[in-house]
Formats: structure tokens, C-alpha cells, sequence
């Protein structure tokens, strides 16, 4: 465990013993992450509607099983992430409409506007939720909620090689969205068109 999630982790463990005051520092810590995330799931960029609520009914959850967590603080974001997940899922089964009147496409449809300079945070978060569900939830967890592949595999239920591919092939569609404008900002020796640098320049808006 790195030494900057040594007092994080005594907070989960505080929290778990029930001290409030950890678990206040628990949700400030994790919340604004996983508003965030959610906004990309339910196409509420600004997290201020539907992914406030969502994240909300999360929380509940969170509260109701944080003794039964075991883990470490990596593990634990990843744990609420899924809880999160569950929710908005959840959230878009019961919309009129169904899942099919959430924000993915396909990636392969006009992108958000806002020109091709670096995003604020809401319109990157518009710009992941503009990619296919797959790789916009894997992108997320990588870039919002800082997820390694593992972490990101449990979130989703599916392998690591599997998160893997499916964030690179997100990366990959969005720094085709926006070709070499990010060349400038990456690591000198790090190919210009390179997937993962210039997506990875664009997402630094967060």
C-alpha cells in the first residue's frame, strides 16, 4: 500500500468501527469521483441531476455494507465504484425508454462541441459518454476514478484484458476526435498520434 493511502485506509477502518467523522471523510474523498463517473453512465455531465441522485441511492448502499468491505483504499474506490454502477444501471432500466435513451453511441458520430483545444471538465465528461457504452465505462474508471485493469475488470464483471482492450479502443476514439492537437502537451519521445498520450492530455481537464 503506497504511504499516501496509509491515513485513507485508517479512515475506512475508523469509519467501518463507526466513527462518522471517517465516514465523512470517506465520502468527501471518493464522492466527487464518483459523481463524476456516474454522469458518464446516465448523461448528466454537470452531476448536479440524475447523477447526484443516482450517486446519492450509492451512498445509501455504501453506508448499509462497509462492515463487510475488505480491502485495501484502491479496492475500496473500486467497491464503491460497483455499487455506483449498479445503481445507474438500474436508474437507466427504469427511464421511459429503457437503457437504449442513455448517452453512448457508437463513437463514430459527431462529437460533442466545443472545438478541439483542451475540455473543461463537463464537456469531457460529455466527450466519454459520447463513446460506446463499453469503452465509455471503461475509460471512466480509468480516468475519473483512477482504476487500474484489475480494479476496472471487478467494477465491470468482466476480465482485465478485457478492461484493458476496451479502454485503449476508448482512448484511441477520442484522440481520433481530436487528431494532433494534443502532440504539443505529450512526453517528449512519445509518438505524436500515440492513443493513450494524446487521450490522456485531453482527460487532464478533469
Amino acid at each position: 500500500m503506497a504511504e499516501a493511502d496509509a491515513p485513507f485506509a485508517e479512515a475506512i477502518r475508523a469509519a467501518q468501527a463507526g466513527d462518522e467523522a471517517a465516514f465523512v471523510h470517506l465520502y468527501r474523498t471518493v464522492h466527487p469521483c464518483l459523481v463524476r463517473y456516474v454522469g458518464t453512465l446516465v448523461g448528466d455531465a454537470a452531476g448536479d441531476g440524475d447523477a447526484e441522485e443516482v450517486t446519492a441511492g450509492a451512498w445509501q448502499d455504501i453506508a448499509r455494507d462497509l462492515r463487510a468491505f475488505d480491502g485495501d483504499p484502491p479496492s475500496f474506490r473500486a467497491w464503491c465504484a460497483r455499487l455506483a454502477r449498479t445503481r445507474a444501471l438500474a436508474h437507466l432500466r427504469d427511464r421511459p425508454g429503457g437503457p437504449g435513451r442513455g448517452p453512448h453511441g457508437s463513437g463514430g458520430g459527431p462529437r460533442p462541441e466545443g472545438g478541439t483545444g483542451r475540455p473543461d471538465g463537463g464537456r469531457t465528461l460529455a466527450l466519454i459518454a459520447w463513446l460506446p457504452r463499453a469503452e465509455a465505462d471503461a475509460v471512466a474508471l480509468r480516468a475519473i476514478v483512477g482504476l487500474d485493469a484489475e480494479r476496472a475488470a471487478y467494477v465491470l464483471g468482466t476480465s482485465p484484458a478485457a478492461a484493458r482492450s476496451a479502454t485503449l479502443r476508448g482512448l484511441r476514439l477520442l484522440a481520433d476526435q481530436f487528431g494532433d492537437a494534443a502532440a504539443g502537451d505529450c512526453p517528449a519521445g512519445a509518438p505524436a498520434g500515440e492513443a493513450t498520450c494524446t487521450a490522456t492530455w485531453m482527460l487532464r481537464g478533469m
